[in-house]
């Protein structure tokens, strides 16, 4: 350790020890007592791994930064030559999402959960760089015993929020760590403020094709479809596009939450989330619909939906989502639609990627944590069952084409399958007239006790 590494350890001994440190920086010393309020201790302690393998590969997956780590790595090749030095990416919970380092330092950096999982805000391990860079919401660098875990004062951690260009948001902080104090400290953080920025610039042109996209997606097809004035209008107000221009201001001040609301001069609009943080589609209710979503699934292997009066034909899969939805007017979230549709091994992230690709149809209709419907729903079978303790035997069958989604094997379209099929089975052979019973009796379903 040099002269300035032994002078931070003095002072970090006596921050520890109860004395007034002297000699520390303003912002070092502040970030010690936000980790001291925070209860963390600095012995015999590391910050917890808060993500398993799946969560971290579903986080990756899922997060906006992974459109950018390539580039982050590319920039930073050079300065991860040799042993010594890490680079991190984490997301704005301080939750360790990538690394990338030789595999001897990173097999020693594994040793204090420097790991993908590893939490490193400031709560959960005190003054480091990618903690102290997110509460503060900029640029710092933390040098060896500047660090609060005894376990980290071996490392300098230079790091750099990475901003939403859209909204401004932390989306998460880049953090080059290196072991020990080697006198480049400098070089190193102005470096990482330089990627950082590339990255912002690069999330930014993401976000400009992405608006075009849908613009020509969604905007474009659904103002021919409705002949409605429509808009596209990004998560921090801003109205990126209207059509015709002009019928909305240049920014929306009122709350962007998806459904109906009324404009402050009594239009009402109808407002649709088009991606998980925005931006939202806008639409005039200028024509009357029908409000609500109508599901048909009944001796069908694709069910079909009616959504704003215009009929879809489903696939498989995207029948057996919705038809589990319509049967959980609450909800489910994404872990419980998996074992509905997939079974016991069904993976969220497979989930999420169809609903996002449902919400295309459905729009602001399908709502997120828990994914549910919204507003009114009405399903054949769900109405059968209703109508089966008072309905006509006669008018039962009538509407009864036959099981639920027959060729799925979904677990939960199995279950809510033999329900309906047996409680319309019991009624017909207990109060059924002879009639009724030979014609439940003649269909190919009706011929089986109850089904498979």
């Amino acid at each position: 350790m040099d002269a300035v590494g032994k002078r931070l350890a003095r002072v970090r001994d006596q921050a520890l020890s109860g004395v007034e440190p002297r000699g520390v920086r303003p912002a070092v010393r502040a970030s010690w007592d936000r980790s001291r309020s925070s209860g963390v201790r600095p012995d015999r302690y590391l910050p917890p791994v808060a993500l398993a393998e799946n969560d971290v590969f579903e986080r990756r997956r899922e997060h906006p930064l992974a459109r950018v780590w390539p580039t982050l790595e590319r920039t930073l090749r050079t300065s991860l030559d040799g042993p010594g030095r890490i680079l991190f990416l984490s997301d704005a919970a301080g939750h360790l999402l990538w690394v990338n380092g030789d595999r001897s330092t990173v097999r020693r950096a594994e040793q204090v959960n420097l790991v993908p999982g590893g939490q490193w805000s400031e709560e959960a391990a005190g003054t480091s760089g990618v903690g102290t860079t997110l509460a503060l919401g900029r640029p710092f660098q933390v040098r060896g015993p500047e660090h609060y875990l005894s376990a980290a004062t071996k490392y300098t951690c230079s790091a750099a929020p990475i901003r939403d260009p859209i909204t401004g948001a932390v989306l998460g902080a880049l953090d080059l760590t290196t072991e020990p104090l080697d006198g480049a400290e400098g070089l190193a953080l102005s470096l990482v403020i330089s990627t950082a920025r590339l990255a912002e610039l690069q999330l930014r042109e993401y976000a400009h094709r992405q608006h075009a996209e849908l613009q020509r997606r969604y905007v474009s097809r659904l103002a021919s479809r409705l002949g409605s004035h429509s808009a596209v209008v990004a998560p921090d107000g801003r109205v990126v596009f209207a059509d015709p221009v002009g019928w909305l201001p240049d920014r929306w001040y009122l709350p962007l939450q998806e459904g109906t609301t009324v404009l402050p001069d009594g239009r009402s609009v109808v407002i649709e989330r088009l991606a998980v943080n925005g931006p939202f589609f806008v639409m005039a209710q200028e024509v009357e619909v029908d409000a609500a979503v109508v599901f048909g699934g009944l001796g069908l292997d694709r069910a079909w939906l009616r959504v704003d009066g215009v009929a879809h034909e489903l696939t498989m899969r995207h029948s057996e989502l919705l038809a589990i939805l319509c049967a959980w007017p609450g909800g489910l979230s994404a872990e419980g639609l998996a074992r509905e549709v997939y079974g016991p091994q069904g993976k969220t992230v497979t989930v999420r990627a169809e609903m996002t690709r449902l919400r295309r149809i459905l729009g602001y209709r399908l709502a997120s944590e828990p994914y549910r419907l919204v507003g009114p729903v009405r399903a054949d079978f769900l109405d059968l069952e209703q109508d089966l303790p008072s309905g006509s035997i006669g008018g039962l069958l009538d509407r009864y084409r036959g099981p639920l989604l027959p060729r799925s094997v979904a677990p939960g379209i199995v279950e809510l399958r033999a329900r309906v099929h047996e409680r319309l089975r019991t009624r017909v052979l207990a109060e059924g007239d002879p009639d009724s019973v030979v014609r439940w009796l003649a269909a190919p379903h009706g011929r089986l006790d109850r089904l498979p």
